[in-house]
């Protein structure tokens, strides 16, 4: 009987053997399922295809650009403007609109492929044992119980319950995290067994390195484990970035006070009496007034600008937010293998003939040294040398290089053994051809050893090189081989201390000896090799960590940022990488099995204390998010697997490796490092911390100008007086200072100690008490000067269009002059270096020039109602410019006076 794709995914296939699982699944482990059979399953269950999630449509998602406050508000103005017949402005308005759609459209383009992505993971071919018949298809026509065959460089095509291995070993990293390969046999496990030690099962989308393999086919498609993660990927929320939180907030209370004081002015001036038309006019040129037009178009560009940025150091940024969100990270979840380490099996201790050696370097570049353990010089003795030699010919995979970098082929733990061989100054050459192989005895999880034949060399003794696991080189061998390469008397337990010393440190280890035998010998039998053996010494290797790793790390607590590892990989090798990397000392480790047990209100209080997740599922992975967003912070997920795909997303910005990363990860991810070094993020983060304060900048600089212009209105309308600046002139201002000044705030380098601050509170508004103290200071002193001098012109002789004129010189001189203030929030300019910011002098250039086009050239002043100043207006215009500039400075070293103090 064949049961429906739900009963299917809820079987535990781990735990049945292998008979009670081909009887479930109504097949037949020597000649598979019959054609017949083949096509009645794929109409129930189906291609073996992972379904992607309908998306919404490019012109919904372009339309959907539109849906904002501030954009609601800009698209006000400009139909208040054409209303007004002021084409021009109406037409800079809507471009500015038209602009940040585009660009929004694009990135969110771009966003949202992770399905796409991860169905590619599993176009594949398979061979297929149907009807007693081998034959080779494509993997989506694979359905439940299907017999499948697989050999060493084969994609898993679904997920399968191995009904016979030989050798087999797969690479499952990219769904477990768990950097060695996994040794795979057909017997049942416990029915709690971890997905990472279901030796038993191979999944989807991972790699067979080694070995051959039948497995029965017991899920396909969405079923798969694989799929789980597809549906996981599909159900994790795009979260908010804190910059889109704090301006819907920001634009929301910005739109109700515009209508309020829109109102509020129409309302008083009909209780004055005055006309309703130009109330009307008078209530517009408020809204317009507030309005700052140029606030999406400066976020835009900021976060642009630092998006080129990051590339410059190697961080490829998916969506423009996120350049920000790093500025607010208050937590990085990293996985370890590839991301925190090499992912790149590197041998780090040896002991041989009684003696302990290190060896320098990491990954699979050959470059290192062999030396003494305790004196630390070179090391020159023939039980390494033999140890070594063993440790490369008992192997069979191969070390290259390709494109400047060193990669593998076959097995990771075999290929380290090659380059510690190498780091000796041996060669697979010379010795293959020194010592011819014969033949072999491969690996067996029940013997736990390989052991290959090769000939005598100069007339001697065949010799057998024998690699495994302590306990079973161990029990074989009857001698070792000493320091001076002469054989002696073996004691065990010295053997066992030294493997418990380098399994403590997190390092897997494995024993190595040699028997010889006649030189007439062609053939290997496991029962030559049952006893006689000359113990050789073990080697201890892990994945190592990162040498940079550690050093931003460090730079990241300097910086507030706390640093959880999250992996699939065992948890005492991710303690001792978490030793290494200088987590938090000492080190706290939860496991999966103890996270199942963890309800979520208690997960918050765990994930606040612990610094290391192992054996950690997708499912947990998401759920380890979750629970430190639910207590306030702003997390940063990186990763380089399958596995990583829905906490990456679910995060407020996901990190993934471009080298290592699978495109599912990358797809997933906000930004992509393409050196996959986690050193990167410590700069990405600082380039976010300087692009959240040059935002922070632009908008202390432009409110001052949109209040001040409303408070002007107002006290026009309250005092009855005609208006001092005009709706047409509002727009003015707003438009070209917001281009010319404000936006030159975006290219401010990063001030000093900018990582010595700790992480924004994420709850906390974008403007603190002072910066909102300094917005009304300002704005006091726009509506001070502005209003003042209109009606000091007025009452001098000058007619409406000149003090107008005037009371629009203000506001742009004054902001020219507090764009300078603007540059620090706490400190001085003179501090920062003047010429620090070319671009500030250019656009205070270029403003000057047009402000004078605007006053004196007569087709700005038909288009513009403004009029030719005097001198003397002028000298006034720049004393209260340079009056409000120095006000500014006062108050920033009063407050840096009282917090040194």
């Amino acid at each position: 009987m064949i049961y429906s794709t739900d009963t299917l995914i809820s079987k535990h296939w781990h735990h049945l053997p292998v008979e009670e699982s081909a009887e479930l699944l109504g097949t037949d482990i020597d000649n598979g399922l019959d054609l017949f059979e083949v096509g009645r399953r794929k109409e129930q269950f189906g291609p073996n295809l992972l379904t992607t999630k309908k998306q919404k449509g490019a012109l919904v998602c372009f339309l959907l650009q539109f849906h904002q406050p501030l954009v609601y508000i800009l698209m006000s103005a400009a139909v208040v403007t054409a209303a007004l017949q002021e084409w021009v402005d109406a037409g800079v308005i809507f471009g500015v609109v038209l602009v940040n759609a585009i660009i929004g459209f694009v990135q969110e383009a771009k966003a949202l492929q992770a399905m796409e992505a991860l169905a590619k993971t599993m176009t594949t071919e398979a061979t297929v044992l149907r009807g007693s018949a081998k034959t080779r298809i494509p993997a989506s026509e694979l359905v439940p119980g299907d017999m499948v065959l697989l050999q060493s460089g084969d994609k898993v095509p679904a997920d399968l319950r191995f009904v016979y291995t030989r050798e087999l070993k797969i690479d499952e990293s990219a769904l477990t995290g768990e950097s060695v390969a996994s040794e795979k046999s057909p017997d049942a496990l416990r029915h709690d067994a971890l997905l990472a030690d279901r030796h038993n099962m191979g999944y989807a989308s991972t790699l067979v390195t080694y070995g051959s393999g039948k497995g029965i086919v017991v899920a396909t498609g969405d079923a798969t484990e694989v799929g789980r993660i597809s549906q996981l990927i599909e159900s994790a929320e795009e979260m908010q970035t804190p910059l889109t939180k704090k301006m819907a907030k920001f634009s929301h209370l910005l739109l109700y006070v515009i209508l309020g004081l829109g109102a509020l002015t129409f309302i008083v001036g009909i209780i004055r009496g005055q006309a309703a038309f130009d109330m009307f006019m008078a209530a517009v040129a408020l809204a317009v007034g507030a309005i700052p037009e140029g606030l999406p178009a400066a976020i835009t560009i900021t976060l642009a600008i630092g998006v080129a940025r990051m590339a410059k150091k190697r961080a490829i940024i998916r969506k423009l937010p996120a350049v920000e969100t790093l500025g607010s990270t208050t937590v990085i979840c990293s996985d370890k293998t590839g991301t925190l380490t090499e992912n790149q099996m590197t041998v780090q201790e040896v002991t041989a003939g009684g003696e302990g050696f290190e060896l320098s370097g990491s990954g699979y570049n050959p470059s290192g040294s062999v030396t003494m353990k305790d004196s630390g010089e070179s090391a020159k003795s023939p039980a390494l040398d033999e140890c070594l030699r063993a440790g490369m010919l008992c192997n069979d995979s191969r070390l290259f290089e390709a494109d400047g970098r060193w990669d593998i082929q076959g097995d990771p733990t075999e290929a380290a053994l090659i380059v510690s061989a190498r780091k000796a100054g041996l060669s697979e050459d010379g010795l293959n051809s020194e010592r011819r192989r014969i033949d072999a005895i491969p690996f067996e999880s029940q013997h736990q050893y390989m052991a290959t034949l090769h000939a005598a060399a100069n007339g001697g003794s065949a010799i057998a090189y024998v690699k495994g696991s302590v306990e079973a080189v161990l029990h074989r061998s009857e001698s070792m081989l000493n320091s001076t390469g002469q054989i002696s008397a073996l004691d065990k337990n010295v053997v066992l201390k030294a493997m418990e010393q380098m399994a403590a440190k997190g390092l897997r280890v494995l024993a190595f000896a040699k028997k010889e035998l006649a030189s007439s010998a062609d053939r290997l039998h496991h029962e030559d090799m049952q006893s006689g053996l000359v113990f050789l010494g073990l080697q201890g290797m892990i994945d190592p960590p990162r040498q940079d790793a550690i050093a931003a790390i460090r730079a990241c607590y300097t910086a507030g940022i706390k640093i959880k590892m999250i992996t699939g990989d065992h948890a005492l090798t991710a303690s001792a990488i978490a030793a290494q990397i200088g987590l938090d000392s000492p080190v706290s480790v939860v496991t999966g099995k103890e996270l199942e047990q963890i309800a979520d209100s208690d997960l918050v209080h765990v994930t606040a204390r612990t610094s290391v997740f192992a054996r950690v599922s997708p499912e947990q992975k998401l759920r380890l998010v979750e629970a430190l967003q639910k207590s306030g912070n702003i997390v940063a997920m990186t990763g380089d697997g399958v596995n990583d795909a829905p906490a990456l997303k679910k995060a407020d910005i996901g990190v993934a490796m471009g080298i290592t990363g699978t495109d599912v990860a990358k797809e997933a991810a906000d930004m992509v490092l393409t050196d996959d070094n986690f050193a990167s993020i410590e700069a990405a983060v600082e380039e976010g911390r300087g692009v959240f304060d040059n935002l922070t900048k632009f908008i202390i600089w432009t409110l001052p100008t949109n209040i001040g212009e409303g408070l002007v209105i107002l006290a026009a309308i309250f005092a009855g007086v005609t208006l001092p600046i005009l709706p047409v002139q509002i727009l003015w201002i707003n438009m070209t200072t917001a281009v010319l000044l404000g936006l030159m705030l975006a290219f401010e380098p990063k001030e000093a100690g900018i990582m010595l601050r700790q992480p924004r509170d994420p709850q906390a508004p974008i403007l603190t008490r002072e910066l909102i103290m300094r917005i009304i200071t300002v704005s006091t002193l726009l509506l001070v000067g502005a209003f003042g001098l209109f009606e000091w012109e007025l009452a001098h002789g000058a007619d409406i269009k000149e003090a107008r004129t005037a009371a629009v010189n203000v506001f742009v001189m004054v902001e020219l002059f507090y764009l300078f203030n603007c540059r620090s929030l706490t400190s001085s300019p003179f501090k920062l270096g003047l010429f620090s910011n070319m671009w500030i002098w250019g656009g205070v250039l270029a403003m000057t020039s047009l402000q004078m086009l605007y006053t004196y050239l007569p087709l700005m002043n038909a288009a513009f109602q403004s009029a030719p100043v005097e001198i003397e207006a002028w000298a006034r215009i720049i004393s209260m410019s340079l009056a409000a500039f120095v006000l500014i400075e006062i108050e920033k070293h009063l407050r840096r006076s009282v917090k040194q103090s």
